[in-house]
């Protein structure tokens, strides 16, 4: 599949949706209640996220959601800061039509399908710079290389004095008994979570395939991406070298839990 046939604009996805009268708020709550099987602390993440970006830029910035899914970082960020404003990119068709759906017309947010991996892909944003650029459990699935290439990308994008910041699977490889002792613990209570019906990453997009507006999406979801893979997932302090070198003035972790951690690179 091309680039083009996976890309649909924002005014046709809407319109289709809409009047299908799908339930974008289920929908995004049953998207929060998988994530939170894998990530509990996650609300937690998002609090510290915005935290910074008020503390950095203001309570009205100008927001890029990098791999936005369904709108999760916006829908917190505008809840907070009702004068923000965000351009949401992925390239998930179900995803994005969840997220256009729950945001239809709110003048405040724009969405836009593109490929990250596309070198050309900021190209297609309706603004030059941005004051924030923020992404959560998104990027681990890219490897280091075009990880890097990524990171240079949103760079050029983040205004000075502006940031970036990224809350993610962070692997130390240095600590392998840490990380063994905490993945084991962290899975004992997702198990104890799926058998009280919390639903995990397969059993959601099973139920995204039957739903009679998300089906064809989802089908072009897995054509586009196939199963869900990780990338590499370095350390923090890889990401944190990196986002320096490829021009950011500072960079560290600002928060993080046993397995994830949230770092903020500073323009």
């Amino acid at each position: 599949m091309t680039d083009a046939d996976a890309t649909t604009t924002t005014a046709t996805t809407i319109s289709t949706t809409a009047a299908a009268g799908a339930d974008w708020q289920a929908w995004q709550q049953s998207w929060d209640g998988q994530q939170e099987w894998y990530m509990p602390d996650r609300e937690e993440r998002f609090r510290i996220m915005l935290d910074m970006v008020e503390a950095l830029v203001g309570p009205a910035p100008r927001v890029l959601d990098l791999a936005c899914g369904t709108g999760t970082i916006t829908a917190r960020l505008l809840a907070r800061f009702p004068q923000a404003t965000s351009t949401g990119v992925d390239l998930d068709p179900a995803l994005l039509a969840i997220a256009e759906g729950t945001f239809a017309g709110d003048e405040r947010v724009e969405f836009v399908t593109a490929d990250l991996k596309d070198p050309d892909w900021p190209a297609r944003l309706p603004h030059d710079t941005y004051d924030a650029v923020l992404t959560a459990t998104a990027l681990h699935w890219l490897h280091a290389e075009p990880l890097a290439d990524l990171y240079g990308r949103v760079a050029e994008l983040v205004r000075d004095g502006g940031l970036f910041m990224n809350a993610d699977h962070m692997i130390d490889d240095t600590t392998p008994r840490i990380n063994a002792a905490e993945r084991a613990q962290r899975h004992t209570r997702m198990d104890a979570a799926k058998g009280e019906g919390a639903l995990d990453w397969s059993q959601w997009w099973q139920l995204a395939a039957k739903d009679p507006v998300l089906a064809g999406p989802a089908a072009r979801r897995f054509e586009i991406y196939g199963e869900h893979a990780d990338g590499d997932m370095p350390s923090a302090a890889w990401h944190a070298r990196v986002l320096r070198e490829k021009g950011f003035g500072e960079a560290r972790p600002v928060w993080c839990s046993p397995s994830d951690t949230l770092l903020l690179a500073l323009k």
